[in-house]
């Protein structure tokens, strides 16, 4: 993560993220709302055959990459896979260890991972878990947004 020394100019832009599969493989949909000054954009997509965890991870490099310039970010999503991957430092290890879990075996989606860091590396962001299907107005909207993209598949 970069740090920058004055974050006052930075805009405040809180997302909202999930991902769906029908199946797991199968086709899956990811769901994301960017939030910033009042005004939200929602974005949606899917595949035909992919995991849940790709989903997952998809919809937050497609949050990002709708930034256009540097911003602190609020990453908000129910996906213990995403969200533990930084709160938890797995992706510093991950790193560290040449893409290898603490078990030895290869952390799956690299790519992925790697285009998330590459996107992250010029905002300040954080995460926040949010339990999922517990009645969280955007994890909701995100997770219709999710099912409707996967549902084009089947």
């Amino acid at each position: 993560m970069m740090i920058y020394e004055r974050c006052d100019y930075l805009k405040k832009v809180e997302i909202f993220t999930d991902g769906a599969c029908s199946g797991n493989p199968g086709p899956g949909g990811w769901g994301c709302i960017l939030r910033y000054n009042g005004t939200e954009k929602e974005m949606s997509g899917g595949e035909k055959e992919t995991t849940n965890n790709r989903m997952e991870l998809t919809a937050v490099i497609k949050a990002v990459e709708a930034l256009k310039e540097p911003c602190e970010i609020t990453i908000c999503s129910d996906s213990g896979y995403v969200c533990n991957a930084f709160l938890n430092g797995w992706i510093d290890n991950w790193q560290k260890n040449n893409w290898r879990k603490s078990n030895k075996d290869p952390v799956l989606n690299i790519e992925l991972w790697k285009q998330l860091l590459d996107l992250l590396e010029k905002h300040k962001y954080s995460f926040v878990w949010v339990k999922g299907h517990n009645g969280h107005p955007e994890n909701e909207r995100c997770d219709k947004l999710a099912t409707e993209a996967y549902e084009k598949y089947i």
